[in-house]
Protein backbone atom coordinates (compact mmCIF):
# COMPACT_ATOMS: atom_id res chain seq x y z
CA UNK A 1 0.00 0.00 0.00
CA UNK A 2 1.29 3.44 -0.90
CA UNK A 3 1.71 5.68 2.12
CA UNK A 4 3.32 8.66 0.38
CA UNK A 5 4.36 9.89 -3.03
CA UNK A 6 7.84 8.73 -2.10
CA UNK A 7 6.64 5.14 -2.32
CA UNK A 8 5.96 5.66 -6.05
CA UNK A 9 9.60 6.68 -6.51
CA UNK A 10 10.86 3.66 -4.56
CA UNK A 11 8.60 1.26 -6.43
CA UNK A 12 9.61 2.56 -9.86
CA UNK A 13 13.32 2.50 -8.96
CA UNK A 14 12.92 -1.16 -7.97
CA UNK A 15 10.73 -2.38 -10.83
CA UNK A 16 11.61 0.00 -13.68
CA UNK A 17 15.17 1.02 -12.84
CA UNK A 18 16.41 1.17 -16.44
CA UNK A 19 13.20 2.50 -18.01
CA UNK A 20 13.02 6.18 -18.98
CA UNK A 21 11.25 8.35 -16.42
CA UNK A 22 11.95 11.85 -17.77
CA UNK A 23 12.94 13.30 -21.12
CA UNK A 24 14.11 16.90 -20.95
CA UNK A 25 16.03 18.88 -23.56
CA UNK A 26 17.03 15.66 -25.32
CA UNK A 27 18.31 13.91 -22.20
CA UNK A 28 16.69 10.65 -21.07
CA UNK A 29 16.73 10.04 -17.30
CA UNK A 30 15.87 6.58 -16.01
CA UNK A 31 13.74 5.87 -12.95
CA UNK A 32 16.85 4.52 -11.24
CA UNK A 33 18.89 7.67 -11.86
CA UNK A 34 15.97 9.93 -10.93
CA UNK A 35 15.54 8.12 -7.63
CA UNK A 36 19.28 8.15 -6.85
CA UNK A 37 19.66 11.88 -7.50
CA UNK A 38 16.51 12.63 -5.49
CA UNK A 39 17.82 10.55 -2.58
CA UNK A 40 21.10 12.45 -2.73
CA UNK A 41 19.32 15.81 -2.77
CA UNK A 42 17.11 14.80 0.15
CA UNK A 43 20.23 13.87 2.12
CA UNK A 44 22.01 17.10 1.24
CA UNK A 45 19.06 19.15 2.47
CA UNK A 46 18.91 17.14 5.69
CA UNK A 47 22.62 17.69 6.27
CA UNK A 48 22.00 21.40 5.69
CA UNK A 49 19.55 21.38 8.59
CA UNK A 50 16.13 20.76 7.02
CA UNK A 51 13.70 18.46 8.78
CA UNK A 52 10.37 16.84 7.94
CA UNK A 53 7.67 19.46 7.16
CA UNK A 54 10.16 22.28 6.69
CA UNK A 55 9.33 24.34 3.62
CA UNK A 56 11.33 24.46 0.39
CA UNK A 57 10.40 27.17 -2.13
CA UNK A 58 11.04 26.80 -5.86
CA UNK A 59 11.24 29.60 -8.45
CA UNK A 60 12.01 27.92 -11.74
CA UNK A 61 10.79 27.01 -15.18
CA UNK A 62 10.22 23.35 -15.97
CA UNK A 63 13.29 21.12 -15.68
CA UNK A 64 14.38 17.73 -14.40
CA UNK A 65 15.81 19.61 -11.40
CA UNK A 66 12.30 20.76 -10.52
CA UNK A 67 11.13 17.13 -10.47
CA UNK A 68 14.14 16.16 -8.33
CA UNK A 69 13.23 18.84 -5.78
CA UNK A 70 9.67 17.55 -5.73
CA UNK A 71 10.97 14.00 -5.36
CA UNK A 72 13.31 14.85 -2.48
CA UNK A 73 10.26 16.17 -0.62
CA UNK A 74 8.16 13.15 -1.61
CA UNK A 75 10.72 10.89 0.03
CA UNK A 76 11.32 12.83 3.23
CA UNK A 77 8.29 14.91 4.11
CA UNK A 78 9.74 18.30 3.21
CA UNK A 79 7.05 20.70 1.93
CA UNK A 80 7.44 22.23 -1.53
CA UNK A 81 6.04 25.75 -1.95
CA UNK A 82 5.86 26.71 -5.61
CA UNK A 83 6.30 30.23 -6.97
CA UNK A 84 4.96 31.47 -10.30
CA UNK A 85 8.03 32.70 -12.21
CA UNK A 86 5.90 35.23 -14.12
CA UNK A 87 5.24 37.26 -10.97
CA UNK A 88 6.96 40.53 -10.12
CA UNK A 89 9.55 40.69 -7.34
CA UNK A 90 7.07 42.15 -4.79
CA UNK A 91 4.56 39.40 -5.61
CA UNK A 92 7.25 36.75 -5.23
CA UNK A 93 8.27 38.37 -1.95
CA UNK A 94 4.72 38.10 -0.61
CA UNK A 95 4.56 34.36 -1.29
CA UNK A 96 8.00 33.70 0.19
CA UNK A 97 7.11 35.69 3.31
CA UNK A 98 3.87 33.73 3.62
CA UNK A 99 5.33 30.22 3.29
CA UNK A 100 8.56 31.04 5.21
CA UNK A 101 10.89 28.53 3.55
CA UNK A 102 14.19 27.43 5.07
CA UNK A 103 15.57 26.68 1.60
CA UNK A 104 14.97 28.51 -1.67
CA UNK A 105 15.79 27.03 -5.07
CA UNK A 106 15.86 29.47 -7.99
CA UNK A 107 17.04 29.44 -11.57
CA UNK A 108 19.93 31.73 -12.47
CA UNK A 109 17.50 33.62 -14.72
CA UNK A 110 15.71 34.91 -11.61
CA UNK A 111 18.80 35.76 -9.56
CA UNK A 112 18.09 39.49 -9.86
CA UNK A 113 14.64 39.16 -8.31
CA UNK A 114 16.00 37.04 -5.46
CA UNK A 115 18.84 39.49 -4.83
CA UNK A 116 16.36 42.35 -4.50
CA UNK A 117 14.33 40.34 -1.98
CA UNK A 118 17.14 38.79 0.02
CA UNK A 119 17.12 41.32 2.86
CA UNK A 120 13.42 40.62 3.43
CA UNK A 121 13.92 36.85 3.70
CA UNK A 122 15.79 36.34 7.00
CA UNK A 123 14.25 32.88 7.47
CA UNK A 124 15.86 31.46 4.33
CA UNK A 125 19.00 29.65 5.47
CA UNK A 126 19.94 28.05 2.15
CA UNK A 127 19.83 29.68 -1.28
CA UNK A 128 20.36 27.23 -4.16
CA UNK A 129 20.96 28.39 -7.72
CA UNK A 130 19.88 26.09 -10.57
CA UNK A 131 22.26 26.90 -13.40
CA UNK A 132 23.90 25.60 -16.54
CA UNK A 133 27.43 24.29 -16.16
CA UNK A 134 28.87 27.38 -17.86
CA UNK A 135 27.03 29.86 -15.62
CA UNK A 136 28.23 31.21 -12.30
CA UNK A 137 26.05 30.65 -9.27
CA UNK A 138 24.34 33.73 -7.92
CA UNK A 139 26.20 35.52 -5.16
CA UNK A 140 25.42 34.05 -1.76
CA UNK A 141 23.94 30.88 -3.22
CA UNK A 142 25.26 27.36 -3.60
CA UNK A 143 25.14 25.79 -7.06
CA UNK A 144 22.55 23.02 -7.40
CA UNK A 145 25.03 20.31 -8.41
CA UNK A 146 27.41 21.32 -5.61
CA UNK A 147 24.61 20.90 -3.07
CA UNK A 148 23.71 17.54 -4.61
CA UNK A 149 27.33 16.35 -4.27
CA UNK A 150 27.17 17.01 -0.52
CA UNK A 151 24.43 14.40 -0.07
CA UNK A 152 24.52 10.66 0.52
CA UNK A 153 23.19 7.96 -1.78
CA UNK A 154 21.34 6.57 1.24
CA UNK A 155 19.01 9.56 1.38
CA UNK A 156 17.77 11.34 4.50
CA UNK A 157 16.94 9.48 7.75
CA UNK A 158 13.29 10.60 7.62
CA UNK A 159 10.31 9.44 5.57
CA UNK A 160 7.17 11.22 4.50
CA UNK A 161 3.91 10.22 6.19
CA UNK A 162 0.49 9.92 4.62
CA UNK A 163 -0.96 13.03 6.25
CA UNK A 164 2.16 15.17 5.88
CA UNK A 165 1.78 18.32 3.82
CA UNK A 166 3.40 17.76 0.43
CA UNK A 167 2.60 20.99 -1.42
CA UNK A 168 1.79 24.60 -0.88
CA UNK A 169 0.48 25.52 -4.32
CA UNK A 170 -0.32 29.22 -4.52
CA UNK A 171 -3.49 30.22 -6.34
CA UNK A 172 -3.55 32.83 -9.07
CA UNK A 173 -4.87 35.52 -6.77
CA UNK A 174 -7.73 36.46 -9.10
CA UNK A 175 -9.74 37.96 -6.22
CA UNK A 176 -6.92 39.23 -4.00
CA UNK A 177 -3.64 37.98 -2.59
CA UNK A 178 -2.59 34.46 -3.63
CA UNK A 179 -3.53 31.77 -1.13
CA UNK A 180 -1.31 28.80 -0.34
CA UNK A 181 -3.36 25.65 -0.94
CA UNK A 182 -2.33 22.91 1.50
CA UNK A 183 -2.15 19.52 -0.18
CA UNK A 184 -1.17 16.33 1.66
CA UNK A 185 0.41 13.12 0.41
CA UNK A 186 -2.93 11.40 0.97
CA UNK A 187 -4.74 13.85 -1.32
CA UNK A 188 -2.01 13.71 -3.98
CA UNK A 189 -2.02 9.90 -4.02
CA UNK A 190 -5.75 10.06 -4.69
CA UNK A 191 -5.11 12.60 -7.46
CA UNK A 192 -2.55 10.29 -9.06
CA UNK A 193 -5.11 7.48 -9.03
CA UNK A 194 -7.75 9.83 -10.47
CA UNK A 195 -5.42 10.77 -13.33
CA UNK A 196 -4.86 7.14 -14.24
CA UNK A 197 -8.54 6.21 -14.07
CA UNK A 198 -10.10 9.31 -15.65
CA UNK A 199 -7.40 10.29 -18.16
CA UNK A 200 -6.52 6.65 -18.69
CA UNK A 201 -2.73 6.89 -18.40
CA UNK A 202 -1.00 3.55 -19.08
CA UNK A 203 2.54 2.36 -18.47
CA UNK A 204 3.19 2.36 -22.23
CA UNK A 205 2.22 6.03 -22.59
CA UNK A 206 4.56 8.89 -23.37
CA UNK A 207 3.17 11.90 -21.50
CA UNK A 208 3.99 15.42 -22.66
CA UNK A 209 4.04 18.28 -20.15
CA UNK A 210 4.46 21.89 -21.23
CA UNK A 211 2.29 23.60 -18.61
CA UNK A 212 4.35 25.01 -15.70
CA UNK A 213 5.20 22.63 -12.85
CA UNK A 214 4.35 25.25 -10.24
CA UNK A 215 0.70 24.61 -11.14
CA UNK A 216 -1.35 21.50 -10.37
CA UNK A 217 -2.27 20.86 -14.01
CA UNK A 218 1.29 19.82 -14.89
CA UNK A 219 2.17 18.39 -11.49
CA UNK A 220 -0.88 16.13 -11.27
CA UNK A 221 -0.33 14.71 -14.73
CA UNK A 222 3.28 13.99 -13.83
CA UNK A 223 2.47 12.08 -10.62
CA UNK A 224 -0.31 10.20 -12.43
CA UNK A 225 2.13 9.23 -15.18
CA UNK A 226 4.78 8.05 -12.72
CA UNK A 227 2.22 6.14 -10.67
CA UNK A 228 1.76 4.04 -13.80
CA UNK A 229 5.46 4.03 -14.68
CA UNK A 230 4.90 6.06 -17.85
CA UNK A 231 7.52 8.27 -19.47
CA UNK A 232 7.24 12.05 -19.00
CA UNK A 233 8.51 14.40 -21.71
CA UNK A 234 9.08 17.77 -20.11
CA UNK A 235 9.19 21.15 -21.90
CA UNK A 236 10.84 24.14 -20.29
CA UNK A 237 8.00 26.30 -21.55
CA UNK A 238 5.37 26.37 -24.27
CA UNK A 239 6.59 26.58 -27.87
CA UNK A 240 4.04 25.28 -30.42
CA UNK A 241 6.64 24.26 -33.00
CA UNK A 242 8.71 22.37 -30.43
CA UNK A 243 5.53 20.73 -29.12
CA UNK A 244 4.80 19.39 -32.62
CA UNK A 245 8.40 18.25 -33.16
CA UNK A 246 8.42 16.43 -29.84
CA UNK A 247 5.12 14.63 -30.43
CA UNK A 248 6.58 13.18 -33.61
CA UNK A 249 10.08 12.45 -32.25
CA UNK A 250 9.06 10.93 -28.89
CA UNK A 251 5.78 9.39 -30.09
CA UNK A 252 3.80 11.28 -27.46
CA UNK A 253 0.45 9.67 -26.63
CA UNK A 254 -0.99 11.79 -23.78
CA UNK A 255 -0.82 15.56 -23.43
CA UNK A 256 -2.44 18.28 -21.32
CA UNK A 257 -3.40 21.57 -22.96
CA UNK A 258 -5.61 24.52 -22.14
CA UNK A 259 -8.05 25.32 -24.98
CA UNK A 260 -5.98 28.39 -25.89
CA UNK A 261 -2.92 26.17 -26.35
CA UNK A 262 -4.92 23.73 -28.49
CA UNK A 263 -5.83 26.66 -30.71
CA UNK A 264 -2.22 27.84 -31.01
CA UNK A 265 -1.05 24.35 -31.94
CA UNK A 266 -3.81 23.87 -34.52
CA UNK A 267 -3.10 27.32 -35.96
CA UNK A 268 0.62 26.65 -36.43
CA UNK A 269 1.43 26.93 -40.16
CA UNK A 270 3.63 23.82 -40.07
CA UNK A 271 1.26 21.45 -38.30
CA UNK A 272 0.81 19.34 -41.46
CA UNK A 273 4.56 18.70 -41.57
CA UNK A 274 4.44 16.40 -38.53
CA UNK A 275 3.24 12.88 -37.85
CA UNK A 276 0.85 13.21 -34.88
CA UNK A 277 -0.70 9.74 -35.17
CA UNK A 278 0.72 8.64 -31.80
CA UNK A 279 -1.63 11.00 -29.92
CA UNK A 280 -4.23 9.03 -27.99
CA UNK A 281 -5.48 11.59 -25.46
CA UNK A 282 -5.46 15.36 -25.21
CA UNK A 283 -7.00 16.36 -21.95
CA UNK A 284 -7.93 19.98 -21.53
CA UNK A 285 -8.99 22.06 -18.56
CA UNK A 286 -9.45 25.68 -17.44
CA UNK A 287 -12.55 26.06 -19.66
CA UNK A 288 -14.84 24.07 -21.98
CA UNK A 289 -13.60 23.87 -25.57
CA UNK A 290 -15.38 26.27 -27.95
CA UNK A 291 -17.34 24.13 -30.41
CA UNK A 292 -15.66 25.49 -33.59
CA UNK A 293 -12.23 24.77 -32.08
CA UNK A 294 -13.31 21.31 -30.98
CA UNK A 295 -14.56 20.50 -34.47
CA UNK A 296 -11.20 21.55 -35.92
CA UNK A 297 -9.33 19.46 -33.39
CA UNK A 298 -11.42 16.36 -33.97
CA UNK A 299 -11.11 16.72 -37.73
CA UNK A 300 -7.33 17.03 -37.49
CA UNK A 301 -6.50 14.64 -34.65
CA UNK A 302 -9.49 12.33 -34.25
CA UNK A 303 -11.42 11.49 -31.09
CA UNK A 304 -8.64 12.30 -28.62
CA UNK A 305 -10.20 15.06 -26.52
CA UNK A 306 -11.14 14.69 -22.84
CA UNK A 307 -12.03 17.45 -20.39
CA UNK A 308 -11.34 17.65 -16.65
CA UNK A 309 -12.93 20.22 -14.35
CA UNK A 310 -11.28 21.03 -11.06
CA UNK A 311 -9.12 23.55 -9.30
CA UNK A 312 -6.00 23.67 -7.15
CA UNK A 313 -8.23 22.85 -4.20
CA UNK A 314 -9.45 19.53 -5.67
CA UNK A 315 -10.70 17.57 -8.67
CA UNK A 316 -14.27 17.44 -9.90
CA UNK A 317 -15.76 16.15 -13.15
CA UNK A 318 -14.82 14.52 -16.46
CA UNK A 319 -16.21 14.82 -19.98
CA UNK A 320 -14.84 11.64 -21.56
CA UNK A 321 -13.61 11.19 -25.12
CA UNK A 322 -16.73 9.24 -26.09
CA UNK A 323 -18.87 12.15 -24.89
CA UNK A 324 -17.29 14.57 -27.37
CA UNK A 325 -19.82 14.26 -30.18
CA UNK A 326 -20.18 17.57 -32.07
CA UNK A 327 -22.18 15.81 -34.80
CA UNK A 328 -24.34 13.78 -32.43
CA UNK A 329 -27.87 14.29 -31.16
CA UNK A 330 -29.06 17.64 -29.89
CA UNK A 331 -28.45 16.50 -26.30
CA UNK A 332 -24.93 15.30 -27.12
CA UNK A 333 -24.04 18.58 -28.80
CA UNK A 334 -25.48 20.55 -25.87
CA UNK A 335 -23.38 18.54 -23.41
CA UNK A 336 -20.20 19.74 -25.11
CA UNK A 337 -20.84 23.00 -23.25
CA UNK A 338 -20.69 21.07 -19.97
CA UNK A 339 -17.65 19.98 -17.96
CA UNK A 340 -18.91 16.41 -17.71
CA UNK A 341 -20.05 14.24 -14.84
CA UNK A 342 -18.63 13.50 -11.40
CA UNK A 343 -16.88 10.11 -11.38
CA UNK A 344 -17.53 7.56 -8.61
CA UNK A 345 -16.21 8.74 -5.28
CA UNK A 346 -16.66 12.47 -5.90
CA UNK A 347 -19.70 14.20 -4.47
CA UNK A 348 -21.21 17.10 -6.40
CA UNK A 349 -24.04 19.39 -5.38
CA UNK A 350 -25.42 22.81 -6.28
CA UNK A 351 -26.49 25.07 -3.40
CA UNK A 352 -28.07 28.47 -2.98
CA UNK A 353 -26.76 31.35 -0.88
CA UNK A 354 -28.50 29.83 2.14
CA UNK A 355 -26.72 26.51 1.65
CA UNK A 356 -29.80 24.56 0.60
CA UNK A 357 -29.60 22.29 -2.48
CA UNK A 358 -30.80 23.68 -5.81
CA UNK A 359 -33.04 21.57 -8.03
CA UNK A 360 -31.92 20.21 -11.39
CA UNK A 361 -31.36 22.97 -13.94
CA UNK A 362 -31.18 25.79 -11.38
CA UNK A 363 -27.87 27.61 -10.95
CA UNK A 364 -26.08 27.91 -7.64
CA UNK A 365 -22.64 27.50 -6.12
CA UNK A 366 -20.82 24.27 -6.99
CA UNK A 367 -19.68 22.25 -4.00
CA UNK A 368 -17.47 19.16 -4.15
CA UNK A 369 -16.86 16.37 -1.66
CA UNK A 370 -13.69 14.56 -2.66
CA UNK A 371 -10.64 12.99 -1.07
CA UNK A 372 -8.57 14.87 -3.65
CA UNK A 373 -9.39 18.15 -1.93
CA UNK A 374 -7.06 20.44 -0.04
CA UNK A 375 -6.69 20.54 3.74
CA UNK A 376 -7.03 24.32 3.85
CA UNK A 377 -5.20 27.56 3.10
CA UNK A 378 -1.80 28.25 4.63
CA UNK A 379 -1.86 30.95 7.32
CA UNK A 380 -5.47 31.78 6.44
CA UNK A 381 -7.98 30.22 8.80
CA UNK A 382 -10.74 32.62 7.74
CA UNK A 383 -10.50 31.62 4.08
CA UNK A 384 -10.27 27.95 5.10
CA UNK A 385 -13.43 28.16 7.21
CA UNK A 386 -15.23 29.91 4.36
CA UNK A 387 -14.22 27.28 1.80
CA UNK A 388 -14.55 24.02 3.78
CA UNK A 389 -17.52 22.76 5.74
CA UNK A 390 -18.65 19.22 6.66
CA UNK A 391 -16.31 17.65 4.10
CA UNK A 392 -17.52 19.88 1.24
CA UNK A 393 -15.44 22.40 -0.68
CA UNK A 394 -17.24 25.57 -1.73
CA UNK A 395 -15.77 26.24 -5.13
CA UNK A 396 -16.91 29.80 -5.75
CA UNK A 397 -18.03 28.64 -9.20
CA UNK A 398 -21.67 29.00 -10.21
CA UNK A 399 -23.24 26.22 -12.23
CA UNK A 400 -26.11 23.77 -12.60
CA UNK A 401 -26.57 20.08 -13.37
CA UNK A 402 -28.98 18.55 -15.86
CA UNK A 403 -31.09 15.47 -15.29
CA UNK A 404 -28.20 13.19 -16.32
CA UNK A 405 -25.70 14.75 -13.90
CA UNK A 406 -23.77 16.81 -16.45
CA UNK A 407 -22.34 19.94 -14.83
CA UNK A 408 -22.55 23.28 -16.64
CA UNK A 409 -20.45 26.23 -15.50
CA UNK A 410 -22.21 29.58 -15.48
CA UNK A 411 -19.60 31.89 -13.96
CA UNK A 412 -17.41 32.62 -11.00
CA UNK A 413 -19.63 33.69 -8.12
CA UNK A 414 -17.54 36.83 -7.63
CA UNK A 415 -17.64 37.65 -11.35
CA UNK A 416 -21.41 38.00 -11.47
CA UNK A 417 -22.58 41.44 -12.61
CA UNK A 418 -25.61 43.00 -10.88
CA UNK A 419 -27.18 45.56 -13.21
CA UNK A 420 -30.44 47.26 -12.24
CA UNK A 421 -31.10 44.49 -9.72
CA UNK A 422 -30.67 41.74 -12.32
CA UNK A 423 -27.97 39.06 -12.04
CA UNK A 424 -25.91 38.77 -15.23
CA UNK A 425 -23.39 35.98 -15.64
CA UNK A 426 -20.34 36.97 -17.67
CA UNK A 427 -19.99 33.52 -19.15
CA UNK A 428 -23.46 33.62 -20.72
CA UNK A 429 -22.70 36.95 -22.39
CA UNK A 430 -19.28 35.72 -23.52
CA UNK A 431 -20.83 32.68 -25.18
CA UNK A 432 -23.33 34.87 -27.02
CA UNK A 433 -20.61 37.16 -28.36
CA UNK A 434 -18.26 34.26 -29.18
CA UNK A 435 -20.91 32.83 -31.52
CA UNK A 436 -20.26 35.73 -33.93
CA UNK A 437 -18.13 34.51 -36.84
CA UNK A 438 -15.75 37.47 -36.63
CA UNK A 439 -14.97 37.14 -32.91
CA UNK A 440 -11.76 35.28 -32.06
CA UNK A 441 -11.92 35.74 -28.27
CA UNK A 442 -13.99 37.67 -25.75
CA UNK A 443 -14.11 38.40 -22.05
CA UNK A 444 -16.83 40.27 -20.19
CA UNK A 445 -16.48 42.43 -17.08
CA UNK A 446 -18.72 44.74 -15.08
CA UNK A 447 -18.04 48.49 -14.96
CA UNK A 448 -19.55 51.20 -12.74
CA UNK A 449 -22.75 52.72 -14.07
CA UNK A 450 -24.44 55.77 -12.53
CA UNK A 451 -27.90 54.54 -13.51
CA UNK A 452 -27.72 50.74 -13.22
CA UNK A 453 -25.00 50.29 -10.60
CA UNK A 454 -23.02 48.13 -13.01
CA UNK A 455 -23.14 47.62 -16.75
CA UNK A 456 -21.69 44.97 -19.02
CA UNK A 457 -18.51 45.65 -20.98
CA UNK A 458 -17.14 43.23 -23.58
CA UNK A 459 -13.42 43.07 -24.36
CA UNK A 460 -13.14 41.55 -27.84
CA UNK A 461 -10.37 40.17 -30.04
CA UNK A 462 -11.45 40.24 -33.71
CA UNK A 463 -10.45 37.42 -36.05
CA UNK A 464 -7.51 38.18 -38.33
CA UNK A 465 -8.66 39.99 -41.46
CA UNK A 466 -12.16 40.73 -40.10
CA UNK A 467 -13.71 44.03 -39.05
CA UNK A 468 -16.26 44.48 -36.31
CA UNK A 469 -17.90 47.47 -34.66
CA UNK A 470 -19.34 48.00 -31.19
CA UNK A 471 -22.83 48.28 -32.67
CA UNK A 472 -22.47 44.97 -34.50
CA UNK A 473 -21.43 43.15 -31.31
CA UNK A 474 -24.32 44.60 -29.32
CA UNK A 475 -26.88 43.90 -32.05
CA UNK A 476 -25.61 40.32 -32.36
CA UNK A 477 -26.26 39.82 -28.65
CA UNK A 478 -29.85 40.97 -29.01
CA UNK A 479 -30.51 37.82 -31.04
CA UNK A 480 -28.91 35.50 -28.48
CA UNK A 481 -29.67 36.76 -24.95
CA UNK A 482 -32.12 39.01 -23.13
CA UNK A 483 -31.62 42.68 -23.86
CA UNK A 484 -30.67 43.59 -20.28
CA UNK A 485 -27.69 41.18 -20.54
CA UNK A 486 -26.17 42.66 -23.69
CA UNK A 487 -22.99 44.76 -23.36
CA UNK A 488 -23.41 48.50 -23.15
CA UNK A 489 -19.83 49.07 -24.27
CA UNK A 490 -17.23 47.13 -26.27
CA UNK A 491 -13.45 47.49 -26.20
CA UNK A 492 -11.40 45.94 -29.02
CA UNK A 493 -7.92 44.60 -28.17
CA UNK A 494 -5.23 42.57 -29.94
CA UNK A 495 -5.10 39.89 -27.23
CA UNK A 496 -6.51 39.03 -23.81
CA UNK A 497 -4.25 38.82 -20.76
CA UNK A 498 -4.04 35.29 -19.41
CA UNK A 499 -2.98 33.37 -16.35
CA UNK A 500 -0.54 30.47 -16.65
CA UNK A 501 -3.51 28.08 -16.62
CA UNK A 502 -4.79 29.61 -19.85
CA UNK A 503 -7.69 31.33 -18.13
CA UNK A 504 -8.33 35.00 -18.88
CA UNK A 505 -6.86 37.23 -16.18
CA UNK A 506 -9.86 39.33 -15.24
CA UNK A 507 -7.92 41.22 -12.57
CA UNK A 508 -5.77 42.72 -15.32
CA UNK A 509 -8.83 43.27 -17.52
CA UNK A 510 -10.60 45.21 -14.78
CA UNK A 511 -7.50 47.27 -14.10
CA UNK A 512 -7.19 48.20 -17.77
CA UNK A 513 -10.80 48.49 -18.89
CA UNK A 514 -12.93 48.56 -15.76
CA UNK A 515 -13.50 52.29 -15.40
CA UNK A 516 -16.81 53.92 -16.30
CA UNK A 517 -15.19 55.61 -19.32
CA UNK A 518 -15.44 53.88 -22.68
CA UNK A 519 -12.79 55.91 -24.49
CA UNK A 520 -9.69 54.32 -22.90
Amino acid sequence: MLESLGDILRDNAHKLRDATAIVHEGRHVTFGVHFARSQQLASALYRAGLRRQDRIAVLSKNSRHYLEIYAAAELTGYVVATVNFRLTAPEIGYILADCAPRALFFEAEFAGSIASLRASLPGVELFVCIKDAAEDAAEGAVAYEDLLAAGSDDGAPVRARTDDVMHLIYTSGTTGRPKGVIRTHRAELRVASFMTSEVGVLREDVVQIMMPLFHVGARWLQIGAHLRGARVVLHREFDPLEILRTIERERVSVVHMAPTIVQRVLDHPRIDDFDLASLRTIYYSAAPMPLPLLRRGLAKLGGVFLQLYGMTEGLGTTLHKGQHRPDGTADEVRRLASVGQAPPGIGLRIVGDDGTPRPTGVAGEIELNTDTRMSGYWNNSIATASALADGWYRSGDVGYVDDHGYLYLVDRKKDMIISGGENIYCREVEEAIASHDDVAEVAVIGVPDATWGESVRAVVVVRTGAQLSETQVIEHCRTRIASFKKPRSVVFVSELPRLTTGKVNKVVLRDRYGSARTDE
